[in-house]
């Protein structure tokens, strides 16, 4: 199983350490090109090498991590992706405003799916803090938990197992379509004694899972 990752900022950067951390390999690519990369890669050889944005899609799993307003130009003219699985890591805001962007009434991952056609999109990667996904996923006893989501249940069993690869623990949220049908204004509601909510805007699993949120 190959892996890419198109963008070099913070969460592509801090996925290609949590890889090269657990010696797995992977092409990094930005728009800048494969030379700008090479003190980043230098650091982590020999799991993470740097390549082309086309030489990264053609991968079997391929992150995008992007600014949002950079995603169109980002992923323009690549070749249909024929199925190979996409992660979607990224949020609709960006710096330095962070005012949300503009959907429309639509979810993200469903405007993020448009750009990359025949893909099999898993939402993941998009909620913690970029030194959470390249840290030590230990967490006060337990393993820090890592949401993904989506429609094909062979793209996230797979997105799962390399979650659960990086030593995270792996745990499935909603696919598009259910999440649709949610009303915004209605969070999902915790069960007694399974999460807690502290004043640093983080949750604890009953099971000692450490959930942060970014």
């Amino acid at each position: 199983m190959s892996i890419g990752i198109i963008g070099a900022g913070q969460i592509g950067s801090a996925f290609a350490r949590a890889l090269a951390k657990n010696s797995i390999g992977a092409t990094i690519a930005n728009s800048r090109g494969p030379e700008t990369l090479g003190e980043f890669v230098k650091e982590l050889s020999p799991s993470i090498t740097a390549g082309t944005i086309a030489g990264a899609a053609s991968a079997d799993i391929v992150l995008v991590a992007v600014p949002w307003s950079q995603l169109p130009k980002a992923l323009a003219g690549l070749p249909d992706w024929n199925g190979r699985i996409v992660i979607d890591a990224n949020n609709p805001i960006e710096a330095p405003l962070f005012q949300p962007a503009e959907l429309n009434g639509r979810l993200s991952t469903e405007i993020f799916t448009d750009l990359v056609p025949g893909a099999r999109v898993v939402k993941a990667f998009n909620h913690l803090q970029p030194h959470l996904i390249s840290g030590d996923p230990r967490a006060e006893g337990g393993n820090r938990v890592l949401f993904y989501s989506g429609d094909d249940p062979r793209a996230k069993a797979e997105v799962g197992a390399l979650i659960g690869r990086l030593r995270h623990r792996p745990r499935s949220r909603l696919r598009r379509r259910q999440a649709r049908a949610v009303p915004r204004r209605a969070a999902p509601r915790a069960q007694p004694g399974e999460i807690r909510l502290t004043s640093r805007h983080q949750t604890k699993g009953s099971a000692g899972d450490q959930v942060s949120g970014c």
